[in-house]
């Protein structure tokens, strides 16, 4: 949303010109990131400063950037009403006797990374634009991310590097201080009124979420992956607007792709979407494919897509038709999720996961009693989605495009925590939406699995074997770091080389895979 450079005690005279705000002083500098869905402002009493960037609201005109002077009563009204908007925001304060805060909003559709050197505050969206703060590796986040347990919290991979998550402030006044928020209440199952219509109330819902944005329909494109969760906003939208809807998705791999290619055929042809559905074949855009920019040791965050390169190519196309704006169906899962109490699931499913993963150096092993240590309270939006749209938002900027992930807002959050399990279980709130347009068993009970998985597998064959055979023999900065155990690593080869491929466990290695190369790459 914003790159920033902050140095506290300094000049509060800021102005705004080439897009940017900066002080007088040339000491400190914001950046907000240009796309019509956001707008940024300031205010000044002559000694605070205010700096806003946030999504747009439908229905108000965009607010203008210049600085305004206002007294200090109503300084503090708008920095009251600033914390409170219903979309993502990011606000920044200064003044000159007291160390900046930035302040982020609940929502979180891009990440901002902070690090700090010589008294000055650094932040972007795009973690590769703090690379020279990067000193070291965490080993309980590598640990958390290396068993696919990750959590949410100011921490990331590298030390030196930090993450603003929801509803935190970050206060700097030579150090950083990360201050998290008090745990989001949320809602409990509840009978439903005699009266009650479900999916009258989920439409509404959909309705509401997307209206509060002032989508232009010429630059907007929805994914329509098949799944249930992008199909459900999709098709939904499709009858509000019709023939105005473009859409998108990636083309899977392995036994789901006729059944994917079917299913959105049905979907496009029953419901009234625009002429041009964009696609990206995985086939001919497998991950750690030689050009993909991860493996090409560019800057790119380890919580951007595992799947890069069909992804990065996929925005490349929408914004070469010249797409502004993604709608997608991530928070979809969350929404309808089972609570612990309610599923049937093992909570112990990955208990022994360490005992699966030969390659898990003893740093790691150890670091794994702390995992739960520093990670922020309960969230508004589910965690996990929030680590959905980390990942998400970067390849997206890059392109120019911003995205939309309906299932995000607070409403819809409400409603799916307030239905009763039967209309939670195996997304029967999503099912049921779209078998009342009259699509098929086909579309709304698929027989096969839709996934990444036998993609993986063929990345990891075709061109994951030789990298970690390449890290194996050049070393890497997780081996030094005790992260990973070379020998365990090189066992698991030798047993890929022997055996049928495990997809639960050697599917594990892409992220040893990622994470080298985010390491190699920032600390080198």
């Amino acid at each position: 949303m914003l790159t920033l450079r902050l140095t506290p005690y300094t000049s509060a005279q800021w102005g705004y010109s080439d897009a940017r705000y900066i002080t007088a002083d040339q000491t400190s500098e914001i950046a907000p990131y240009a796309h019509p869905m956001l707008e940024h402002l300031a205010v000044t009493d002559g000694t605070r400063t205010l700096v806003v960037t946030r999504e747009r609201v439908a229905g108000r005109p965009v607010s203008e950037p210049q600085p305004r002077a206002v007294d200090p009563a109503t300084y503090d009204q708008v920095r009251a009403a600033a914390l409170i908007w219903p979309t993502d925001f990011v606000l920044v304060e200064t003044d000159p006797g007291r160390p900046v805060r930035v302040t982020a909003g609940a929502a979180r559709t891009s990440p901002l990374y902070l690090a700090h050197h010589g008294g000055v505050l650094h932040g972007s969206w795009n973690m590769g634009d703090l690379r020279p703060f990067a000193t070291g590796l965490s080993a309980r986040e590598a640990a958390r991310l290396l068993i696919y347990r990750p959590r949410y919290g100011s921490e990331t991979l590298f030390a030196g590097i930090r993450r603003l998550t929801e509803r935190a402030t970050a206060s700097f006044g030579g150090d950083l201080h990360l201050h998290y928020p008090e745990p989001a209440l949320h809602r409990s199952p509840r009978p439903l009124a005699d009266s009650a219509d479900v999916l009258a109330a989920f439409a509404e819902a959909i309705d509401n979420a997307l209206d509060m944005r002032p989508l232009d329909a010429d630059s907007t494109v929805f994914h329509l992956t098949g799944g249930f969760d992008s199909g459900t906003i999709a098709t939904r939208t499709a009858q509000r607007l019709p023939r105005q809807l473009n859409t998108a998705a990636l083309l899977v791999t392995g036994a789901g792709r006729s059944q994917q290619i079917r299913r959105r055929k049905e979907m496009l042809t029953r419901l009234p979407f625009g002429p041009h559905d964009h696609l990206i074949d995985c086939r001919t855009s497998p991950p750690l494919h030689p050009d993909c920019a991860r493996v090409q040791g560019q800057l790119i965050s380890p919580y951007e897509e595992p799947l890069h390169l069909p992804f990065v190519r996929l925005a490349a196309l929408l914004a070469d038709h010249g797409a502004r704006t993604v709608v997608t169906g991530l928070g979809g899962d969350e929404m309808v999720a089972l609570s612990p109490q309610e599923s049937t699931a093992s909570a112990l499913a990955n208990a022994h996961i360490t005992e699966k993963l030969p390659w898990l150096g003893p740093n790691a092993r150890t670091a794994l009693d702390y995992s739960d240590d520093g990670i922020a309270p309960p969230a508004q939006v589910n965690s996990m989605t929030l680590m959905s749209l980390e990942t998400t938002a970067p390849p997206m900027l890059r392109a120019g495009i911003w995205p939309l992930h309906p299932f995000t807002d607070p409403a819809m959050i409400q409603l799916g925590e307030e239905l009763p399990l039967h209309w939670r279980e195996f997304k029967a709130l999503q099912c049921r939406q779209l078998a009342g347009l009259g699509l098929s068993n086909d579309v709304t009970r698929p027989a096969e699995r839709e996934s990444f998985v036998w993609l993986v597998q063929h990345s990891l064959i075709a061109y994951g074997i030789p990298l970690l055979t390449g890290m194996l023999a050049d070393g890497s900065p997780l081996i030094e770091a005790g992260l990973i155990d070379p020998d365990g690593l090189r066992h698991t080869l030798d047993e890929i080389a022997r055996e049928p491929y495990d997809e639960e466990f050697h599917a594990k290695l892409l992220q040893v895979i990622d994470l080298h190369l985010a390491a190699a790459a920032f600390l080198s």
